[in-house]
């Protein structure tokens, strides 16, 4: 088992280094200037020559990518991230300020999409070809197919436009000092960004516990209990949760990456300062340094709820780890 878990580590390091490898290449090759982006059209028209080169040199322009890289790859294995040049601060505090608002938001879609999801999943399997499992398996497909931008969008003019009962968008009140700031605040621009992450979410658990409900009612030792007069909610919370909850799990945890892809455009909907929105702001003023780094903490984050699942899979079923390690 430690051999397994080990293996995954290490290939969650090579993972990502080679996304840290692509990132750099893909910013440094971007057409954006960075210079001319962060300065602005106008400071830029009437920049002298001179101290256009002052600033090229300053932010490395002129530098070989390879050696650019080499040099923020020693920096940040030392915990040096760089400076921002969009947010004039040092990525780490960037970072660890923006992320910790994306994980609050994707943990709370996280944990309400995979109970409602294996919820309606036992629910649908056990009601299997009712109107309530019809019902369930609309509503998955519908949202399997809806984009997330586009939900937030329709959340957004209905809930906050129109109703006015939450926010626009953002994660705090504007014009509130930061001490000010209550749970209570919080929570409250956080519901419409966390409700349009959880119910896109639902469909994949959802479908996935429904089959896994339906095998386990049809298994021998779910009639055997039901012949003995056991009712069917008590078979299934006495035989059958068990081998629904774990593979959930499993599943529940590769769902990250998605989550987390979603939060991107959920956080652009609703201007919620996360990683997601500081990534399309680098992006677009060619701050490479905050980039390669949102990008490896993203991929940190989606790989390693990748990397759960697979060690828990592992767990769950030994065969997983006899296979690789055959083929290992």
């Amino acid at each position: 088992m430690a051999k397994f878990i080990l293996k995954h580590i290490v290939r969650l390091a090579l993972l990502l280094f080679a996304v840290s490898v692509i990132a750099f290449l893909l910013i440094s090759l971007s057409p954006v200037d960075p210079v001319q982006a962060n300065v602005g059209q106008a400071a830029w028209t009437s920049m002298s020559e001179a101290k256009r080169a002052q600033l090229a040199e300053y932010w490395g322009v002129d530098v070989p990518i390879w050696q650019r890289y080499v040099n923020w790859l020693t920096a940040a294995l030392q915990g040096d991230l760089g400076t921002s040049l969009r947010y004039n601060a040092p990525v780490a505090d960037v970072i660890s300020w923006r992320a910790g608002n994306t994980l609050l938001l994707m943990t709370v879609a996280w944990v309400v999409s995979g109970v409602l999801g294996f919820t309606l999943g036992i629910v649908a399997g056990v009601k299997r070809g009712s109107v309530v499992d019809k019902v369930v398996k609309a509503y998955c497909f519908v949202l399997a197919a809806t984009p997330t931008f586009w939900l937030g969008l329709l959340f957004l003019m209905v809930f906050a436009v129109a109703l006015g009962w939450f926010p626009i968008g953002f994660s705090a009140p504007i014009g509130k000092a930061a001490a000010d700031v209550t749970l209570l605040d919080i929570a409250h621009h956080m519901v419409i960004p966390a409700i349009t992450l959880s119910v896109v979410g639902v469909a994949q658990i959802a479908l996935h516990t429904r089959e896994k409900t339906i095998d386990v009612m049809e298994s021998d030792y779910v009639r055997f209990a039901r012949a003995r007069g056991m009712g069917t909610w008590e078979a299934v919370r006495r035989h059958g949760l068990r081998n629904l909850a774990l593979p959930a799990i499993t599943l529940q945890f590769a769902s990250i990456s998605e989550i987390f892809g979603g939060s991107v455009l959920v956080e652009q909907v609703f201007s919620y300062p996360g990683l997601g929105q500081a990534a399309v702001t680098a992006a677009l003023g060619g701050d490479a340094a905050l980039l390669v780094a949102i990008a490896v903490v993203s991929s940190a984050f989606v790989f390693g709820g990748n990397l759960i699942a697979n060690i828990l899979y592992g767990v769950i079923d030994p065969r997983i780890r006899r296979g690789e390690a055959a083929h290992g």
